[in-house]
């Protein structure tokens, strides 16, 4: 934000404070956590700030990680290569803030490859940064507590859905016990594990939980031999579908007041910011956002009318998303054909952000009080 220019500036008197220069941070207060998915690198690094945390630094880059995967089995040269690339200016980063408190993640890609292990070690010999691959369960629980400052009061049933480059985590939480000033907190104290917080405390309870091992980039690897763009688009729709059938709130069909979707993912930020009309991508309006199925239907329809030139082209979209983007709209669309509930909340957050929360909140630097 630019700075603003206080009432009659330009003329200093003795009424008039000048504002001290900003403080950086010490290192000791920094935080890091980066995120290495099968299409994405990204990392942040933050300091707490109240009950949440400010943003010092960032980076993000497509590295199409698990490009080939699907046929191979394994990481190509060339997708290491550019990942390693990536990783270097992360290093960087890191040693220029000097931050001694990570959590550097990889998930899909690395969980499938053979070859993942040499990739780690090569990671560590020529950056010297440590990669652990997160198992499903933990990727899942990250994007749920990254998502609490999002969850409505009057929630009783939520659904936390990530859309990633390999794979779609989904979570189910039951609130209903929890009183409504406490279930943001309660989401927030899964940091520690599945299994609710602490005894005495209300507790979110979690009902089910899936990984299916299709996201953006392997569903649409999934069906690349289909010519016809709209034909390709409703096959990933329907066999997204048919692969959350072991899901058990999947049967529940009967309409929930208090239920709530939430969305994270690049795919959902992209089809909000376009819902929006946004020429250039604002955060600030799109993360929280609530948006109707038939406004999520219109948004993926008017992809469909542009067809793959006219996607391509286009500047909503982008050029790192144009390529992911029906794949994507196909998860979004089959998953709110299965739940009872009319809207998705939208979030500009996700695994990173969890990674934080969860090392804040295990070293007891976060305060209390609204996320």
């Amino acid at each position: 934000m630019a700075p603003q220019r206080p009432r009659g500036a330009g003329v200093l008197d003795d009424t008039t404070a000048l504002s001290p220069a900003p403080v950086p941070p010490r290192p000791g207060e920094l935080y890091a956590a980066l995120d290495l998915g099968t299409n994405s690198c990204r990392m942040l690094i933050a300091q707490p700030k109240g009950s949440g945390f400010s943003v010092v630094d960032s980076f993000s880059k497509s590295v199409q990680l698990g490009a080939g995967l699907e046929k191979t089995g394994r990481l190509s040269h060339g997708s290491m290569g550019r990942t390693i690339q990536a990783l270097r200016i992360c290093q960087q980063k890191l040693r220029r803030n000097k931050v001694r408190r990570m959590r550097l993640v990889a998930t899909e890609a690395c969980r499938r490859a053979h070859n993942a292990g040499e990739f780690i070690r090569r990671v560590k010999r020529e950056t010297g940064l440590l990669l652990d691959i997160i198992k499903p369960q933990e990727e899942a629980r990250l994007a749920v507590i990254s998502c609490a400052p999002l969850v409505s009061r009057t929630t009783e049933n939520l659904l936390v859905v990530d859309i990633g480059g390999g794979s779609t985590e989904l979570v189910w939480i039951d609130l209903s016990e929890v009183p409504p000033r406490e279930r943001p907190a309660s989401i927030m104290r899964l940091h520690s594990g599945f299994g609710g917080g602490l005894s005495g405390e209300p507790s979110a309870r979690v009902v089910d939980w899936i990984s299916v091992p299709l996201g953006v980039a392997t569903l649409r690897d999934q069906f690349s031999d289909v010519d016809d763009d709209a034909a390709r688009f409703a096959l990933m729709s329907w066999f997204f579908e048919e692969n959350l059938s072991d899901f058990s709130p999947y049967h529940d069909t009967h309409k929930h007041e208090k239920f709530q979707i939430v969305g994270t993912s690049g795919t959902v930020t992209t089809v909000a910011a376009c819902h929006l009309g946004l020429k250039r991508y604002d955060r600030t309006k799109v993360d929280g956002l609530s948006m109707t199925t038939e406004e999520i239907e219109r948004v993926i329809r008017s992809y469909l009318a542009l067809g793959p030139e006219g996607r391509r082209a286009d500047p909503r979209i982008g050029q790192d998303r144009q390529a992911l983007i029906m794949s994507g709209a196909a998860i979004l669309q089959a998953l709110m054909r299965c739940w009872p509930t009319d809207r998705l909340s939208v979030a500009d957050r996700g695994l990173r952000e969890g990674l934080l929360y969860a090392q804040m909140s295990g070293d007891g630097v976060l305060e209390d009080g609204e996320f």
